[in-house]
């Protein structure tokens, strides 16, 4: 065959390039998808943990075989990649609620880093397997074959809460950024029950329930009057400061004190460290001489950040110094970025919730379609047992009068009764007439004797009542919204119930008055 040369713009050959790449990166590896808030990787790795069977109850198993696993299997990116995921979804101080349950060094809040993966180990968090990988038996979300096409995962993990709220989610793509902040539990799922009873509701009612963000590290959210149009938006600046408390010395020999007890969320890692030398420089340029001392008494309790202070030391003036020349005020650029159906897309508090309660809905329907068909094929079952219990002494005549398992199973089935050798004729004419189904018939067939005791035969008719009373429950919630919205709200109240903590970050306006610098 003669061989062809194919002439192209050297610029639509790049932009298609480029535009794929740029596809790839958005939607496979940096950006959270909207349902359960999750980038491929921390879905990977989680998926990866629950086939392992690393469950709460179980010892922790070393975080290298969770990693190697997650590479070789589902996302062969690198190991660093994958570790610092799993890394990320331990740190407690990082995430609204953590994912992992760490053994070892799985570094701090002031930016000391994980041991290495074959010194750690790992197990997933009971939230994790109740919350974000329950069902996924019960065909609730899509399987896709993985990249050498050796073994299925998900899609998306069956998340029963808006994990991207309460985890929030960062990250870098090409040409796009997302950031968004962790918030509480509890609030979150009040604010979906809320939308759930009223779908007109407005973002401004939303966040009667659901105020703002609540990170991890507590602190102080200052612009109380802008987060309306950052949740309207999906972009905007939250302002976060410290917590400073006053101690004031014991006795003569105790100085006073300012204390840090919390810090803004934007300082985690490094930021702690430049937080104790910018206020050494402040000392150090004589821009003030009310601190004699700082140190940071910080520990697995919490954080403690303590500065001395000389005697008649102005407080307030020296806390408005340290929120308007150091970190201890800082930004947090919102930017509320998720795949949506395949594309990037901007959203609001809303809109998140409303994605979310869709996905709710999809799990739900999958999740009860499944379960009413497996009660189906056991009823079908158990029919077929129960009628075979009532003539038990000809199906063992039919049993006994067969040359193969093939021949009984035809008469069960079919009625054809012409390879089976009968004790008398009215035997052959009531087998003639049996038309149990393929499945009833080999229950039937591998039924033991010990179930036909009196006390067995009432279990088995007791198990066929249970299994009507679940059909006509799964049917009423397929059926009828209002059931299915009634298990849906039933679910997030308990998941509220059983892991919901308090709010740690405070919400205010900013104090009008200013630093005097």
């Amino acid at each position: 065959m003669a061989e062809q040369i194919l002439k192209t713009e050297y610029s639509d050959v790049m932009q298609k390039s480029y535009i794929d790449y740029a596809m790839s990166v958005i939607c496979a590896r940096a950006l959270p998808d909207i349902r359960d808030g999750l980038k491929p990787v921390q879905r990977r790795v989680l998926f990866a943990m629950d086939e392992l069977g690393l469950n709460h109850d179980k010892p922790h198993r070393k975080s290298a075989r969770i990693v190697g696993d997650t590479m070789g299997k589902y996302h062969p990116h690198g190991d660093s990649s994958i570790y610092e995921a799993l890394v990320v979804l331990e740190q407690d101080f990082k995430k609204g609620m953590a994912l992992v349950d760490g053994h070892g060094n799985f570094g701090s809040i002031e930016g000391d880093g994980a041991a290495a993966m074959r010194y750690t180990e790992a197990k997933l968090m009971k939230f994790t397997q109740e919350v974000y990988l329950a069902d996924l038996d019960k065909n609730v979300v899509d399987f896709v074959p993985n990249f050498d096409e050796t073994e299925k995962e998900p899609v998306v993990l069956p998340v029963r809460v808006p994990n991207i709220l309460i985890n929030g989610a960062e990250g870098i793509a090409v040409g796009m950024t997302t950031n968004i902040p962790t918030h509480n539990l509890s609030e979150v799922v009040d604010a979906v029950t809320a939308y759930m009873d009223n779908e007109d509701i407005t973002t401004e009612e939303l966040m009667n329930y659901m105020p703002g963000p609540d990170f991890p590290t507590g602190g102080l959210v200052v612009n109380k009057s802008e987060l309306l149009s950052i949740y309207e938006t999906g972009n905007g600046k939250i302002k976060l400061r410290g917590k400073v408390e006053f101690e004031e010395g014991k006795g003569r020999s105790e100085k006073d004190k300012l204390v840090i007890s919390e810090i803004p969320y934007t300082m985690i890692g490094a930021g702690i460290g430049k937080f104790i030398s910018d206020v050494a420089e402040l000392v150090e340029t004589k821009k003030t001489s009310d601190i004699v001392d700082i140190s940071n008494q910080s520990s697995k309790e919490g954080i403690r950040i303590v500065l001395e202070l000389k005697k008649g030391a102005d407080i307030e003036n020296l806390k408005n110094m340290l929120y308007k020349k150091t970190k201890l005020e800082d930004t947090f650029g919102v930017n509320m970025l998720a795949v949506v159906d395949g594309r990037p897309e901007t959203l609001g508090l809303k809109a998140i919730i409303e994605h979310n309660i869709k996905f709710q809905y999809e799990l739900a329907t999958r999740k009860y379609t499944s379960l009413l068909n497996k009660e189906l094929d056991q009823k079908e079952i158990k029919e077929g047992l129960i009628k075979a219990c009532n003539i038990i002494d000809l199906i063992i005549e039919i049993l006994r009068g067969s040359q193969s398992l093939k021949d009984a199973k035809a008469c069960l089935t079919k009625g054809d009764t012409s390879k089976i050798k009968f004790k008398n004729k009215e035997s052959e004419i009531y087998a003639s007439q049996l038309c149990f189904t393929e499945k009833q018939a080999q229950a039937i067939l591998e039924l033991r004797l010990y179930k036909l005791i009196g006390l067995e035969i009432l279990a088995l008719q007791k198990d066929y009542e249970d299994i009507v009373n679940r059909i006509a429950e799964y049917e009423d919630i397929l059926n009828n919204p209002a059931s299915m919205k009634k298990v849906i709200k039933k679910d997030l109240l308990n998941i509220k119930k059983n892991y919901g903590v308090e709010r740690r970050t405070v919400i205010e306006e900013m104090p009008k008055h200013c630093a005097k610098v």
